[in-house]
């Protein structure tokens, strides 16, 4: 039997229920990666030679593992930095608007499920791993044009937070429960004290980062098992705002429409906008 040349067994990568991988110049100035789509095959080998895959494209990794490694690795240095500088600056602002309320501050009233919902110190960890969770969104982002585009967005999202914080400041009643004798407690009521309640922004960016990480998982053909640990993550954050006593329920309402908007809108304005341009050159 015949042995595939490199050039087909590259193609063969590009076949799949995926619908596309990046090949060529991924992530290299001035050579902006091409997408080839699934079914263009024959197209593609009679254009002319492809282009190497990543050395990480092996017979033993699925082509959705090697869509992530690669993304994961285009301006890696430059995803780390952006992020630690925009979480620090939302952070700044976030803690200024907390401790100098401009207005009166409103208190947050509590539903039935907010009495019947425990205090639960253990969710405190969940609570916390946001800070990693929201890290994937850009750092799984294919190239500059898209990182740039992802931090508008998800910059927009906390903006808009930081405004009603600024005209309508809020904070949650008094439930009754002294978290400060347990661990990590005392730090978190130092830094972030029950204020700036609705919407929550710990719920706004996690609801953000799950759908645009939902359509990643969706472009790479990632299996229906990453899909579902991406939707739990997400939800076990959202129910630890509860669960430690940090928001109420309208704070968690509030907080997953307001990152449900933003991530669908920036998903959908540019897939409209392509639309339309593509429409206007026809």
């Amino acid at each position: 039997m015949e042995r595939p040349t490199s050039d087909e067994s590259a193609l063969d990568l590009l076949d799949g229920d995926h619908p596309a991988v990046k090949v060529g110049g991924l992530c290299e100035p001035g050579a902006p990666a091409t997408e080839v789509p699934t079914g263009t095959r024959q197209d593609a080998r009679r254009s002319g030679p492809v282009a190497p895959v990543p050395s990480v494209a092996s017979p033993r990794f699925a082509p959705w593992t090697t869509a992530l490694a690669v993304r994961m690795r285009c301006h890696l240095l430059l995803k780390v930095l952006g992020t630690t500088v925009g979480i620090g600056l939302f952070l700044l602002a976030y803690l200024h608007l907390l401790h100098h309320p401009a207005y009166a501050v409103t208190t947050m009233p509590l539903t039935a499920l907010d009495h019947a919902i425990p205090f639960e110190p253990a969710a405190l960890f969940v609570y916390l791993t946001l800070w990693l969770y929201v890290g994937a969104g850009p750092g799984l982002q294919p190239d500059l044009r898209g990182l740039l585009a992802y931090g508008c967005w998800i910059g927009g999202l906390c903006a808009a937070g930081l405004v009603i914080f600024l005209f309508w400041p809020t904070t949650i009643p008094q439930t009754g429960v002294d978290p400060s004798g347990y661990a990590g407690f005392s730090v978190l009521q130092g830094m972030d004290a029950a204020g700036n309640a609705f919407p929550s922004m710990h719920v706004a960016t996690a609801t953000f980062t799950m759908l645009r990480l939902q359509d990643i998982g969706r472009r790479i053909g990632a299996p229906a098992l990453l899909h579902i640990g991406n939707w739990i993550w997400c939800s076990a954050i959202v129910l630890s705002t509860l669960f430690i006593k940090q928001h109420v329920v309208l704070d968690v309402i509030s907080g997953a429409l307001l990152g449900a908007v933003f991530a669908v809108a920036s998903l959908r304005i540019p897939r409209m906008s392509a639309g339309w341009h593509g429409g206007r050159r026809l």
